[in-house]
C-alpha cells in the first residue's frame, strides 16, 4: 500500500537531513506501518519542492540505516524491523513527551545555584519596554563612548588580522594588552606589576569565578561586605563555601570586625563600596591586609568603577599597599566602555599566577583575541584615557543633577549616601518600612520611572525601603524628570 506522508521540517540543517528526521520521526512513532510503501522520490521532492538529489539523499540515509528496504522493481518500503538500536516501544506508541522525561541528576553546585536563583535571578537584559526615566544601576553612558572611533580601530584590526591573531592564543591574554593593563593600572591605580601578573577576562564575574575555582574548597568560610554585590556571592555559595557578612558603615568594612575570625577570603569594593559607596579609608586598609597576612586569608578587591570619584583626594588602590601577597585585584572595562565587550582583568601575586592561568586555561582557553588587539590600540593610542577624563566631566555633571533633584523635590524623606564616587546614589526613605519597597518600584514604574531595590544587597533585609539609582546613562534633564516623577510616586495612592 501506498502511503501519502505529511512532513514538517525543522528548518535545522541541510534540507536532505531534515527531510531524514521528518520520515524517521514518523516511523519512530509509528505513524508510518511497517512494509508500506513511501512516495518514490521523485513524488517526494515534487511535494516538498526540493531537488531529486536531495531527497534521493534522504532515503539513502534511512536505506542506509534500515529504516527503509528498496525492492528493486516495486518501490520503497518502510522496513518490517527497525534497528535493533532502536526500540520497538518507539515505533508502536507515541514518543514520550520530554517533560515526561526524567531529570539528568543535578551536582550540589548546580542545586546551589538552582537556590540562589531562585531567590532573586540575575538578569541583565534590557527591561522589555524601555522606561523614559531608567536609573538602572551599572550602566555605562553609551552616548558618551567614542563609537564611530572604536569601530574604526576594530575594522583596522579586522583587515589586518594574521594567520597567528586567528589562531589560539594565551589563556592568560595578549601580551601586548597586559602590558597596556599593566601601564594603566601604574598610573591610574598605583600598582606595580609585571605583565605577567596580569590575567585578561571576560570580565569581573570571571574573577569572581576563578577566585572561587581556585582558592575555595565546599566548607570554606567566605567574607563578604554587608550589603555587597550579590553576584559575587552567588558565585562563591555555589561552590560550596560559608557565607559570612561584616556590616559596613559609612567607611566601609571595619577590619576590627575581623579580629579572633579565620576565613579563607575576604571579598570587599573598598574605593566604592558597592552598594552603598563608603570609601574604606587608609588605616582600615592597611589594617586588613595585617588581619589577611597574620591569618592566611586572602583579599580580593573588586575596584569596578574606582576611576569616577568627584571629592577628596585619589586613594591608591589596595593593592597597591599589599606587601604580604595577600590580595587579588579585580577590574573591568565594562563600566568604562560597554558591557558587551567582555573585557575585564586581574592582578595576581606571583605564587598565584600559574594555578589562575591554568583554571582559566581549562575553562574558555581564552579571550576573544579581535577585541583585545582593538583595545590595545584604543589604549595605546591615548584614546581610552581622553574618554575616561571627558566620562569624569560628564558624570560629575550628572552627580550635581541627581543630587540637586533629590534635594528639590525629596528634601529631609530621603537619606543619600554613595555619591562622591562611583556612577549611582543610594537613596534611603526612613519615612517607608522595607516591606513597602516593591510598592513604592510598581508606583514609579507607573509614571514611567525604574527604580531599583537595594533588598537584594543584604543577606537579611534592611529596616527602611532604599533604592540604588544609577545616573551615569541618563542626560541631566532626564534625572530631574526622574526624581520628581519618584517624589510624586511616594505620596501616590493605589
Amino acid at each position: 500500500m501506498l502511503i501519502e506522508m505529511f512532513l514538517k521540517l525543522d528548518s535545522t540543517g541541510a534540507l536532505y537531513e531534515q527531510i531524514y528526521r521528518a520520515v524517521r520521526s514518523e516511523i519512530l512513532r509509528g505513524r508510518i506501518a511497517p512494509g508500506s510503501r513511501v512516495p518514490a522520490t521523485r513524488e517526494l521532492a515534487r511535494d516538498l519542492h526540493v531537488s531529486r538529489n536531495i531527497a534521493m539523499m534522504a532515503y539513502g540515509q534511512l536505506l542506509a540505516e534500515g529504516y527503509l528496504t528498496a525492492r528493486r522493481g516495486s518501490g520503497t518500503y518502510v522496513a518490517d524491523e527497525l534497528p535493533q538500536k532502536h526500540t520497538t516501544v518507539e515505533r508502536r506508541r507515541p514518543m514520550k513527551a520530554a517533560a515526561e522525561a526524567p531529570a539528568p541528576r543535578l551536582s550540589s553546585y548546580a542545586k546551589r545555584m538552582r537556590e540562589e536563583s531562585e531567590r532573586a535571578p540575575m538578569r541583565w537584559e534590557p527591561r522589555p519596554t524601555p522606561l523614559p526615566y531608567d536609573f538602572r544601576y551599572g550602566r555605562p553612558a553609551y552616548a558618551d563612548f567614542p563609537h564611530d572611533t572604536w569601530c574604526r580601530i576594530l575594522a583596522r584590526r579586522a583587515r589586518r588580522a594574521t594567520v597567528r591573531d586567528l589562531d589560539y592564543l594565551p589563556a592568560e591574554g595578549l601580551p601586548a594588552l597586559r602590558e597596556a593593563i599593566c601601564d594603566y593600572v601604574g598610573r591610574a591605580r598605583a600598582i606595580t606589576c609585571s605583565p605577567g601578573q596580569v590575567l585578561v577576562l571576560s570580565g569581573s564575574q570571571q574573577a569572581f569565578d576563578l577566585t572561587a575555582r581556585v582558592l575555595i574548597d565546599p566548607g570554606d568560610r567566605v567574607i563578604f561586605e554587608d550589603p555587597h554585590y550579590r553576584a559575587a556571592r552567588i558565585v562563591m555559595h555555589a561552590s560550596g563555601a560559608r557565607i559570612e557578612t561584616v556590616a559596613v558603615d559609612e567607611h566601609g568594612l571595619k577590619a576590627e570586625s575581623l579580629r579572633g575570625r579565620a576565613a579563607r577570603l575576604v571579598v570587599v569594593t573598598p574605593s566604592h563600596q558597592f552598594p552603598t559607596g563608603a570609601v574604606m579609608p587608609l588605616g582600615r586598609r592597611l589594617e586588613l591586609i595585617e588581619w589577611a597576612g597574620r591569618s592566611g586569608a586572602a583579599i580580593l578587591e573588586d575596584d569596578y568603577d574606582s576611576e569616577y570619584r568627584y571629592e577628596g583626594r585619589p586613594i591608591e588602590a589596595m593593592s597597591a599597599l599589599d606587601d604580604r601577597g595577600c590580595v587579588l585585584y579585580a577590574g573591568t572595562f565594562s563600566k568604562l566602555m560597554f558591557p558587551s565587550l567582555r573585557l575585564g582583568y586581574m592582578v595576581l601575586p606571583e605564587p598565584l599566577v600559574e594555578p589562575f592561568r591554568a583554571a582559566k586555561a581549562a575553562m574558555d582557553t581564552g579571550t576573544a583575541a579581535l577585541a583585545q588587539l582593538a583595545l590595545v590600540d584604543f589604549i595605546r593610542e591615548g584614546h581610552f584615557e581622553r574618554h575616561l577624563h571627558r566620562l569624569r566631566a560628564r558624570n560629575a555633571s550628572r552627580r550635581a543633577a541627581i543630587l540637586e533633584a533629590l534635594d528639590r523635590d525629596l528634601r529631609d524623606r530621603a537619606r543619600v549616601a554613595g555619591v562622591n564616587a562611583g556612577i549611582h546614589a543610594l537613596v534611603w526613605l526612613p519615612e517607608f518600612p522595607f516591606k513597602r519597597t516593591r510598592e513604592i518600584r510598581n508606583r514609579a514604574e507607573r509614571l514611567g520611572v525604574g527604580v531599583y531595590s537595594v533588598g537584594p544587597f543584604y543577606m537579611q533585609p534592611p529596616e527602611h525601603a532604599g533604592f540604588v539609582l544609577g545616573y551615569s546613562s541618563m542626560l541631566e534633564k532626564q534625572i530631574a524628570e526622574g526624581i520628581r516623577r519618584f517624589a510624586a510616586a511616594l505620596d501616590a495612592r493605589d
